[in-house]
């Protein structure tokens, strides 16, 4: 890597800063900034070749840095990697949008920042090895597993097409389980979806790997020293050499990129074989833990819009979600021709219940009627708490028989129950059923409106009944 290569270090924290530089002063001339400001005014004079900067900063933070440089066409070439923590996955998605080239979270491990900073910052000459068909290859796969959202895809479709571009014998990933064992995760030679477990101790080559974080290379198994404890156990498997590539990517190596050629005993891998082996860990490393980014703030938006739509004390749906369900399944249904059936009721003398053992209790009584609605309601139903003591469930494709049916469950069940702090007393509930068969002019609410007035019914009647509308 030539000397001249510049790079620029912005971040508000000193000792950050030099400990950056002392890893990467042994390859690049290096640049320090304290903060945004600083930072642009610096690269108005001399352009550095690459920029690590972070986030977080007072003044002009590094989103709005990043955001000015690749804005302004004698900047926008130049490789950005924001630094951010673990706690600021928002802040680094607007990053990426700002046009930053790459990022590395925070506490960063070091040989990961300077994998990153050489990766973005070969020579020309370092391509030279490579064929041009390489190129299209890395192209094609570049798009290809960066489209892709799940880990495992990804790694299944580089051990599928590496093999079919460059003379090798065994391509796989292999990745330490959740005891910390060693996993092969992916092989072109291993059925999709299995994994197979390896000791460690037959692999010398992977824990060099492992153990220094770099690419290990054996030129030739039969007389390498590092294969000297397992030579037993590999002199009949026909490689030549071997090649470890470590996948380097947020504080730890993820997995290992293990490829084995199938070359003669004593002949070296060629430069285009290792060169590829490496920019596609790199191209691994990026796509993976995009992946991982992607599943884990899709997990947590699925979360919280579930929690919008939940009721906090029962986990029922809320009043909000049954009608936004109710006019979707009275839809469906009047499209058609299904029948809809609203079981209504709410919890006899809940008021007395509250006053006489204080809202804590009352809060216990709410949550083990919305755990019996969870329990026997089908997958289709809609269980909703309405409102209060009062709860609905929706039944799709459910007749006026279905309907009181699961009426009946309900109110059964809800009898039954035994509250220690209650003594004696029984829990009861007043149930209403009304059910949509078809027909004109007939809205959804009318429906809500028919229950209603089936459980008030059922309140007139003196309370811990069924009454039904069809």
């Amino acid at each position: 890597m030539s000397e001249e290569k510049t790079v620029l270090i912005v971040d508000d924290e000193r000792l950050f800063r030099v400990m950056l530089s002392d890893v990467l002063d042994e390859g690049y001339r290096i640049m320090e900034a304290d903060s945004g400001e600083q930072a642009l005014a610096f690269i108005a004079e001399a352009l550095p070749d690459l920029i690590l900067m972070d986030i977080e900063m007072p003044g002009i933070n590094g989103i709005e840095a990043c955001r000015r440089l690749k804005g302004a066409s004698a900047t926008r070439h130049i490789p950005i990697i924001l630094l951010t923590s673990h706690q600021k996955k928002e802040s680094l998605i607007k990053g990426l949008k700002a046009g930053a080239d790459d990022y590395i979270v925070k506490p960063v491990c070091l040989p990961e920042v300077v994998a990153r900073v050489d990766a973005h910052l070969r020579s020309r000459e370092y391509y030279n090895d490579l064929e041009h068909r390489d190129l299209l290859f890395l192209l094609e796969l570049s798009e290809n597993i960066f489209a892709t959202r799940n880990p495992m895809t990804i790694l299944r479709l580089i051990v599928e097409r590496f093999p079919e571009i460059v003379d090798i014998d065994r391509c796989s990933f292999v990745g330490l389980g959740e005891q910390g064992q060693l996993v092969v995760k992916a092989g072109n030679d291993l059925e999709f979806g299995k994994e197979i477990e390896i000791d460690l101790a037959r692999y010398p080559e992977i824990g060099k790997a492992l153990e220094t974080k770099r690419p290990v290379l054996v030129e030739d198994v039969a007389s390498d020293p590092l294969m000297d404890p397992v030579r037993h156990y590999i002199e009949n498997l026909g490689f030549g050499s071997i090649v470890v590539i470590p996948i380097i990517k947020k504080e730890s190596v993820i997995g290992t990129f293990f490829l084995r050629t199938a070359s003669a005993p004593g002949k070296t891998p060629s430069q285009r074989v290792f060169k590829l082996s490496q920019l596609i860990a790199n191209l691994s490393a990026n796509a993976l833990e995009n992946a991982i980014l992607f599943e884990s703030l899709k997990t947590a938006q699925e979360h919280f819009e579930e929690m919008s739509i939940r009721d906090g004390l029962t986990r029922l749906y809320n009043h909000r979600h049954f009608f936004t369900r109710l006019n979707h399944e009275f839809s469906r249904a009047s499209r058609y021709g299904m029948p809809l059936s609203l079981v209504f009721f709410d919890i006899d003398d809940f008021k007395d219940i509250n006053d006489a053992y204080g809202h804590q209790k009352g809060d216990v009584v709410l949550r083990r009627v919305g755990q019996i609605i969870h329990d026997l309601a089908r997958k289709s139903d809609v269980g909703a708490r309405y409102g209060g003591d009062e709860f609905a469930v929706l039944l799709p494709n459910t007749g006026a028989d279905g309907g009181y049916e699961m009426a009946n469950r309900l109110h059964r069940s809800i009898r039954t129950q035994q509250f220690d702090f209650l003594g004696e007393r029984q829990v009861t509930a007043s149930v209403g059923v009304a059910t949509f068969d078809g027909g004109p002019d007939f809205p959804a609410e009318k429906l809500v409106s028919l229950a209603d007035q089936a459980m008030y019914k059922s309140k007139s009647a003196g309370k811990d009944r069924i009454s039904r509308v069809i």
